[in-house]
C-alpha cells in the first residue's frame, strides 16, 4: 500500500529529484522509449510517474532524504492492450557532496524479495558513498502493483515446521496454500506467465530510459543475478559494469543445481573447520558426524519444544535429516557455530537446530511475492529436469544419503508438483540463452554459500570477457554486506571498473569457530 500525500505537481516533483540524482537527461512523467517488446507484439510505453516513497513495515531512515515514485509497465509487454503494472522506484542520494554522474541500481534476489528491506544494509555497505542508489521493487513484490504475496504459503509455514520436512502431510499444507494463492491470484486477473526473468529485465531498462539516465551500474545479489545476468544479454545499452554476488547463472540454474551448491558450500564450511586446529582436536570428523545424524534423524526423527531465537512463543518441531540439510544450506545456524551444533545435536542436545527449525513458523506474513519466486521457478527453473534428475543430483552430491532427504531439491521442497499446480508457460528455452559479453563485471562469492557455490562466479565468468572474479573466504549468501574487503572491491570496481583493487581478499581468513567445552 501507498503512504497518503498530498498532490504535488509532477514537474515539481521531478525537478526535486533532478537534483538528487545527479543531473539525469529527463525525469518528466512522460512515457518513455521503452525496452522494446518481450514476445512480438507492441505494448505500450513505459513511463515514470513521481510520487511518495513507500511505506516500508520498518521505517528505512534513507528514503526520507530519497525521491520516490512508480514506474509503470506493462504486465505483458507481447501482448497489446495488457494491463499496467506499477513498480515503487526510490533515488537515494549519494552521500558524497561531489557524486559520480553515474548511479549504481539494485537488483534484489528472491525471486520475491522485497529490495527495500535492503536498503539499510546497502547503505550500510556504502553502496550509495560515491553515487546515487536506486532502488526498485521487481514486478509482483512488495511495493508493487499488483502485489503476487502469498499470505496463505506464509500461514502454511506454522504447521510445516512440526511435520517431517518430507511428509505427504508436509506436501499437503503446501499445495493446498499453493493452489489457493493460485486461484485468488488468477481470480484478480493477473497474467502469472508474465511474471518472469526476462519481463524483469525490460523493467529496468525501461526504469533507465524513464529516468533519462545514460548509462548506470548494476550492483546484484541471489536471484538478482539471474536478472542482472538477463538484462546485461537483452538490454545491454546504457550498463557501465554489472557486479553479481551470490551468482545464479541463467543459463545453469535449475532443481539439480542446487544439490552441487549444497555441497560445495557446506563441504567449505566443515573443511574450514578441519584446517583450524581447535576445531579439528575439539570435534573430531565433522563431515562423518553430519553424515551420521543425517542417517539417524531421517530415520528416527525428534520432536521438540523450542522457541524461535528472536522471541515468539514455543512451538513444537520436527527435525528429521531433510529439515537438518536445509537449515545449513539455508544458514539457518551461522557457519562459525555448525561445528558445535553438530556436536551437541550428536550428544542428544538438539537446542541451536531446533530453536532454528521453529523460526521458520513465523515468517513475515505478506513480505515475500511468493508469486514472482512460483512463476519464475516454474518457467525457467524446474523444466527440462525430473524428480529423478534431483534425486540423482543429490545422489551425487552426498552419497550414501537417504533418498528421501536427497529428493527434494534444497529450499524448494516439493517443486514440481506445485509447478503442475502453478502452470505458467515453459520459458527455458530463451532463459537459459549464455550471457556474453565484454562489459566490465566483477563476479563476488562467498566460500561458505551452500544456496550458490563458489564455483558457479569463476564458470559464469568464462563468458563474460570484461570479468574480475573474487573469493572472499569464510562468508556465506549475500557477500557485500558481510565483508569489509567485498565492500573495498565493490568500492574500487565502480570508480574503475577495468581494473578494480580486490588485493584484500588475499588476506581474508575465516572467523573463528565455536569452541565449546567437551
Amino acid at each position: 500500500m501507498r503512504s497518503a500525500r498530498s498532490a504535488v505537481a509532477p514537474a515539481a516533483t521531478a525537478a526535486l529529484l533532478a537534483v538528487a540524482v545527479c543531473a539525469p537527461i529527463s525525469l518528466a512523467a512522460a512515457p518513455g522509449a521503452g525496452a522494446g517488446p518481450v514476445g512480438g507484439s507492441t505494448a505500450a510505453p513505459a513511463r515514470f510517474v513521481p510520487g511518495p516513497c513507500p511505506r516500508t513495515p520498518e521505517p528505512v531512515a534513507a528514503l526520507e532524504h530519497a525521491r520516490c515514485g512508480f514506474l509503470e509497465v506493462p504486465e505483458n509487454r507481447a501482448r497489446p492492450g495488457s494491463r499496467t503494472v506499477r513498480l515503487a522506484v526510490a533515488v537515494v542520494p549519494a552521500a558524497s557532496g561531489t557524486p559520480a554522474p553515474d548511479p549504481v541500481v539494485f537488483m534484489a534476489g528472491g525471486p520475491g524479495g522485497d529490495a527495500f528491506d535492503d536498503i539499510p544494509l546497502l547503505v550500510e555497505s556504502g553502496l550509495n558513498r560515491d553515487r546515487a542508489l536506486i532502488v526498485m521493487a521487481q514486478r509482483g513484490n512488495l511495493h508493487a502493483q499488483p502485489n503476487l504475496a502469498c499470505p496463505e504459503i506464509d500461514r502454511a509455514a506454522a504447521p510445516a515446521v512440526g511435520l517431517r520436512y518430507d511428509e505427504p502431510a508436509a506436501q499437503r499444507v503446501l499445495l493446498d496454500a499453493v493452489q489457493e494463492c493460485r486461484d485468488r491470484l488468477a481470480s484478480e486477473g493477473t497474467d502469472l506467465g508474465a511474471y518472469n526473468t526476462a519481463e524483469n529485465a525490460a523493467d529496468f531498462a525501461d526504469l533507465r530510459t524513464a529516468l533519462g539516465f545514460r548509462e548506470w551500474n548494476v550492483y546484484a545479489y541471489s536471484y538478482g543475478t539471474d536478472l542482472a545476468l538477463t538484462y546485461l544479454r537483452d538490454h545491454p545499452e546504457g550498463i557501465r559494469s554489472v557486479a553479481l554476488d551470490s551468482v545464479t547463472p541463467p543459463q545453469t540454474v535449475s532443481l539439480p543445481w542446487t544439490w552441487s551448491s549444497a555441497r560445495e558450500g557446506i563441504d567449505s564450511v566443515l573443511g574450514a573447520c578441519a584446517a583450524e586446529p581447535r576445531c579439528k582436536v575439539r570435534y573430531g570428523d565433522v563431515a562423518r558426524t553430519l553424515t551420521q545424524q543425517v542417517r539417524r534423524l531421517e530415520a528416527q526423527p525428534l520432536t521438540v519444544e523450542a522457541a524461535p531465537p528472536r522471541g515468539g512463543k514455543p512451538v513444537t518441531v520436527v527435525l528429521d535429516g531433510g529439515a537438518l540439510v536445509n537449515l545449513l544450506v539455508g544458514n539457518a545456524v551461522r557457519a562459525a557455530d555448525v561445528p558445535a551444533a553438530l556436536d551437541e545435536l550428536a550428544r542428544g542436545r538438539p537446542e541451536r537446530f531446533a530453536q532454528a527449525r521453529a523460526a521458520g513458523a513465523y515468517p513475515v506474513e505478506g513480505q515475500t511475492a511468493h508469486g514472482l519466486t512460483e512463476s519464475v521457478a516454474c518457467s525457467e527453473w524446474v523444466p527440462g529436469y525430473s524428480e529423478a534428475d534431483v534425486l540423482n543430483a543429490g545422489r551425487r552430491a552426498f552419497p550414501g544419503w537417504p533418498d528421501s532427504v536427497l529428493a527434494q531439491a534444497p529450499q524448494l521442497p516439493f517443486q514440481h508438483e506445485v509447478c503442475r499446480i502453478w502452470d505458467v508457460p515453459d520459458r527455458t528455452g530463451s532463459q537459459r540463452a549464455v550471457p556474453v559479453s565484454a562489459v566490465p563485471v566483477l563476479v563476488l562469492s562467498g566460500t561458505f554459500d551452500a544456496k550458490t557455490g563458489a564455483s558457479w562466479g569463476a564458470r559464469t565468468a568464462w563468458d563474460l570477457s570484461g570479468a574480475t572474479v573474487v573469493r572472499i573466504p569464510g562468508i556465506g549468501h549475500f557477500v557485500v554486506p558481510q565483508s569489509p574487503c567485498a565492500q573495498i572491491a565493490l568500492a574500487s570496481f565502480f570508480a574503475r571498473p577495468t581494473a578494480p583493487d580486490t588485493r584484500c581478499a588475499a588476506g581474508v581468513q575465516p572467523k573463528p569457530f565455536t569452541i565449546t567445552p567437551k
